[in-house]
């Protein structure tokens, strides 16, 4: 590229970061091509650094910045391309530039999951367990339009209460002309069970109706109260719809306790020093506190299979816990009679487990049962091979947003079999300290749900 005879080009960079003080850089650089080769000159590259009004006063690690460059290597007939980057080069060191919103330097595809804030996984385990129920597609449909009323809630100030309407009469009118398909998924058995739940989503004072009459009022606390118990009717009317698993286990897991459905576990804790739980709002110290942890065989049949069975037959009873980062993990024992289940995760979108596999999570594989929730319960890798999972090992995962990606993803996520979530006594956990004890566990629910091989019957 031929440069006229002279010419010069101006180049300034100002941050629009706001809130934030930079160098305000301007490059000026004339650039003299001469006719002959005795007259040839180097390009002379000039860098004038001019501070912002609101930078610092104190600019003295800036002064040693040169003020012009003689750059010798750029002669006659080298390309603006090599000069224009060794120009970005000197402005990114000597006033760094928040390139964030550049296209060319966005995170690459492979990472987006891990750093994206549309990420959406459920927050809590009431709601990872709700979405992971198998039910008929017409109550999912009900089920996320209602859901997306709480991201509605959130919204601060002016609350778009129109949106919320338009979300309850779409769940209405689901629900309405779906009856006979969503009433038609419960086994004969439950239905008159579920004909009255049907019943109370539609007209009972804690239903669709009722929710409506409360977004009309532009009440947020009766909202968000209402929406809760409609969800809750919705879980329960999903539930009575799967009463097993939607899937058929490969013949060679068949030898392995499997739950198939849901169960209830309650844990005992013990201060292991003697000290006391602190008491909720106007309780009394408690020397233990009881844990509630659902177990998920719908996305989990093995893994909960055999943690349910170690429950019964008081595998856990007496057992110590220890804190690690993040996590409270029990001890490890080989005395106890629990299998060595393969690692086990469903992954979002499937409709059966996968086996001995973690998840790519930067690819965009998610789980069923997510870990990146405060509360859930995962069993530890088996010591000899990580595409197992422990016979006996569990532990609690206390999920730090601080320490996740910024799409709000445990980096350990899609890594371990997550079986279940604290659904009650979620403020005991971070109480909890090394040598605390689980008195007693016991297996509340579901004990129908469980299936045991031929040989431990």
């Amino acid at each position: 590229m031929a440069f006229p005879l002279s010419s010069s080009i101006t180049l300034s960079f100002t941050p629009s970061t706001p809130k934030q003080h930079f160098l305000s850089t301007h490059f000026a650089f004339r650039f003299s091509h001469a006719c002959s080769q005795e007259n040839a000159r180097p390009v002379q590259l000039k860098v004038q650094c001019k501070a912002s009004k609101d930078f610092v006063k104190d600019q003295s690690p800036w002064r040693n910045i040169p003020r012009s460059l003689n750059l010798s290597t750029f002669m006659n007939g080298k390309k603006l391309e090599s000069l224009v980057a060794v120009v970005l080069i000197l402005a990114q060191i000597s006033s760094p530039l928040p390139l964030g919103g550049w296209d060319f330097w966005s995170v690459l595809p492979a990472n987006a999951v891990l750093y994206s804030p549309e990420t959406k996984i459920p927050r809590t385990g009431e709601l990872a367990l709700r979405r992971a129920i198998p039910a008929n597609t017409n109550m999912k449909a009900i089920q996320a339009s209602l859901e997306d009323i709480s991201y509605l809630l959130r919204i601060p100030q002016r609350k778009p209460y129109g949106s919320m309407e338009g979300n309850v009469k779409k769940a209405l009118k689901i629900a309405v002309d779906g009856k006979d398909s969503i009433l038609g998924s419960i086994p004969t058995d439950l239905r008159e069970k579920g004909s009255i739940l049907y019943t109370s989503l539609i007209d009972g004072k804690e239903g669709l109706q009722a929710l409506l009459k409360c977004i009309k009022d532009q009440d947020p606390d009766k909202v968000s109260v209402g929406l809760a118990s409609s969800l809750v009717t919705v879980a329960e009317l999903e539930l009575l719809q799967a009463p097993g698993l939607s899937f058929l286990l490969p013949e060679q897991y068949l030898k392995y306790p499997r739950l198939t459905g849901r169960a209830v576990v309650e844990l005992n804790i013990e201060k292991g020093d003697g000290s006391s739980f602190t008491p909720e709002a106007g309780g009394e110290p408690r020397k233990t506190a009881t844990i509630q942890v659902v177990l998920d065989g719908y996305s989990a049949p093995l893994t909960t299979g055999n943690f349910a069975k170690l429950v019964i037959d008081g595998a856990y009873d007496g057992t110590k816990l220890s804190c690690i980062n993040q996590g409270i993990i029990s001890e490890n024992s080989l005395d106890k009679n629990g299998y060595s289940v393969p690692l086990e995760i469903m992954p979002s979108g499937q409709f059966e487990p996968l086996y001995k596999t973690t998840l790519n999570v930067q690819d965009g594989e998610l789980p069923v049962l997510p870990l990146s929730v405060y509360g859930a319960v995962a069993m530890a890798h088996n010591e000899d091979s990580e595409e197992y999972s422990s016979p006996y090992q569990f532990f609690f995962y206390l999920y730090d947003r601080r320490n996740a990606g910024l799409g709000g993803i445990s980096f350990d996520e899609g890594q371990f079999s997550v079986f279940g979530y604290t659904t009650a006594g979620r403020e005991v956990l971070p109480q909890i300290r090394t040598g605390d004890v689980i008195r007693a566990a016991k297996l509340v629910e579901g004990q129908d749900r469980l299936v045991l091989p031929k040989e431990s019957q």
